[in-house]
């Protein structure tokens, strides 16, 4: 990927470049903007997952027998909580497009910059599919494994139900997610970590690391899982400065989860399903937690 250029307002380089107060300056106002990012979007979740996964091990009950809402799932029959669900899921944008906003330059346009556009579309749907491969299939495994060795929390997703409205809030739902956190986790902090002047494999390996955190209240095994799906994303990303496939991938594997989970439910209850000692028909909902 060609190196990023500062927009017009700011100085040339990166902060070690610039000299005394000017560069505390610049410094300051990037780490400010960075918090005020992650605390609307990931970061403010990585540390309620964080807590969540400390306050599960600290129960009686191990990790194996506890469960935890992916997609909890509203009343068919509730207009308004159908539309609360909605409006909840769009307002769920705002930091995406905070971000875009804060990467925009005077004559360049944020999505060009990241490569979410549409320009090289069916590339995109091409690396997109091979990410789904490379990285679903052993995430699952991965999820498999953890639920055996009684290691991951037991993710419940909604159910297919008759309603019109399921798959629709579920879909956008997946979409939401795979913004989130591929502009924010990839596009907007690979380029303000590297203005600070952070070496490539550093701004990899830690926004890996926060993106695993961000699904600590799904047990250790995700966590692994998301930070080698970070590093491969990251990877991704620097060889072809392009988000645009990483979405695709991660809004595939969030339809399959979301989507996909009732089927998993009945071919393997064993894994899929409620776990002994937990009620035979759990009854989840649908939430804006990726």
């Amino acid at each position: 990927m060609p190196p990023l250029n500062p927009p017009s307002s700011w100085p040339e380089g990166t902060a070690d470049d610039l000299g005394g107060a000017r560069s505390s300056r610049w410094r300051a106002r990037l780490w400010w903007e960075i918090g005020i990012v992650l605390a609307l979007s990931v970061g403010r979740s990585a540390i309620y997952s964080v807590l969540s996964l400390i306050q599960a091990l600290g129960r009686e009950e191990s990790l194996g027998g506890q469960s935890q809402a992916l997609n909890p799932t509203a009343d068919a029959e509730q207009f308004w909580d159908v539309l609360y669900q909605l409006l909840s899921q769009l307002f769920a944008f705002a930091p995406i497009a905070l971000a875009v906003w804060l990467l925009w330059e005077p004559g360049r346009s944020a999505f060009a910059r990241i490569g979410l556009d549409f320009r090289r579309f069916g590339g995109d749907v091409g690396r997109g599919i091979l990410l789904l491969a490379v990285i679903g299939i052993p995430g699952l495994g991965l999820y498999v494994a953890g639920r055996a060795l009684g290691i991951t929390v037991q993710v419940e997703a909604a159910p297919l139900d008759p309603s019109w409205w399921t798959v629709p809030l579920l879909l956008l739902a997946a979409v939401r997610a795979g913004l989130t956190e591929e502009v924010i986790f990839i596009g907007y902090l690979f380029d303000r970590l590297r203005r600070l002047g952070w070496g490539w494999w550093a701004i990899i390996l830690s926004t890996a690391a926060l993106r695993g955190a961000y699904h600590a209240y799904q047990g250790p095994g995700p966590v692994i899982g998301n930070f080698v799906m970070g590093v491969v994303f990251g990877w991704c990303y620097r060889r072809w400065g392009r988000v645009m496939p990483l979405v695709i991938a991660h809004t595939l594997i969030d339809v399959v989860a979301f989507v996909g989970y009732p089927l998993a439910v009945a071919l393997v209850p064993g894994v899929f399903g409620p776990t002994p000692g937990a009620s035979a028909t759990p009854t989840p909902t649908v939430s804006a937690t990726p």
